[in-house]
């Protein structure tokens, strides 16, 4: 079994959500993950439909103040992006990182902030599934450090970017969906696969659909990182575990908290039972977890890391 790394999401969006909007307490969360052990830091993307911090710009902050861990972004919407920019803004990223980049994308839910959210950056909503398939395709042709030429919804002739990134080819992609056509792109055309949950029974099932598309698609289906995003809350009674995350949900997505569980996997009570439900996603075969800490990140960091050894 391959080496299983624990992520930790920065709580961008919940600081905007309570009018703290420096960054200072934010690097000392990413510093306070590194020198806990923990393996990755990640941070969330919306402009207007949730606002947080812009995450290529922070995460860039987070390399200087970093040397070990992964940085990744969970999930980045390149359909609101300019292909060219963002291979321009992930290549220096990658740099800055030397190499530690993980560029994990989504196409949003179909919902009326994200739609309003496509509509304030002049990007259309529908057709936004081509869109990134495209755009990125053309950020990794970009990112191979040779003259392009691109005839399709961007129009370049002959032109390159620099720096390229890093690592040759530039940092891996991971796609967070849980649909059917998600697992479908995700086995043929990604690095990773990366949805919320909601349980491990069914991420099993669908990690099992990713491999296949990828074997049957010509791909080493090992060759696609198993990841998965859970929301965790480490208290003794379960009862205020699960109210506290309800009140988190539903302020943060604006929604019931009942349809949100329904998507996300989310799991509130004694370190000992958290500990138990993430090892359930592990033996169903992730291999890289990213957490969404509710209540102190600080405080439930230090927790996070004493669970991860079991």
């Amino acid at each position: 079994m391959s080496e299983v790394t624990v992520g930790f999401l920065l709580p961008t969006r919940e600081r905007v959500m309570e009018g703290r909007h420096e960054t200072g307490s934010l690097l000392a969360l990413a510093e306070q993950a590194e020198a806990l052990g923990l393996d990755a830091v990640w941070v969330g993307d919306s402009i207007v439909a949730r606002p947080r911090h812009e995450p290529l710009t922070l995460l860039a902050a987070v390399a200087a103040r970093t040397r070990r861990v992964s940085l990744g972004t969970a999930v980045l919407l390149p359909a609101l992006r300019n292909p060219v920019v963002l291979a321009h803004q992930v290549a220096t990223l990658d740099r800055i990182a030397e190499g530690r980049v993980i560029l994990g994308v989504g196409i949003a839910t179909d919902a009326p902030s994200i739609r309003a959210e496509f509509t304030a950056v002049g990007v259309p909503f529908e057709g936004r599934v081509g869109r990134m398939l495209e755009g990125l395709r053309l950020a990794r042709a970009l990112w191979r450090g040779e003259p392009v030429t691109w005839d399709g919804r961007w129009t370049l002739k002959e032109h390159a970017v620099g720096p390229t990134p890093h690592r040759p080819g530039g940092p891996p992609i991971w796609i967070g969906s849980r649909v059917r056509a998600g697992i479908e792109r995700a086995g043929r055309h990604f690095d990773g696969w990366f949805p919320t949950g909601p349980d491990a029974a069914t991420y099993r099932d669908q990690i099992t659909q990713v491999r296949e598309v990828a074997a049957a698609a010509g791909r080493d289906p090992d060759s696609i990182t198993a990841a998965v995003y859970l929301t965790v809350l480490v208290d003794d009674d379960r009862e205020r575990a699960a109210r506290r995350i309800d009140a988190y949900l539903e302020s943060y997505y604006g929604a019931g908290a009942a349809a949100i569980r329904r998507s996300q996997g989310c799991f509130g009570g004694p370190a000992g039972a958290v500990g138990e439900w993430l090892q359930g996603f592990v033996e169903a075969g992730a291999r890289h977890v990213v957490v969404r800490l509710v209540g102190d990140h600080a405080r439930q960091l230090e927790t996070l890391a004493e669970i991860r050894p079991r």
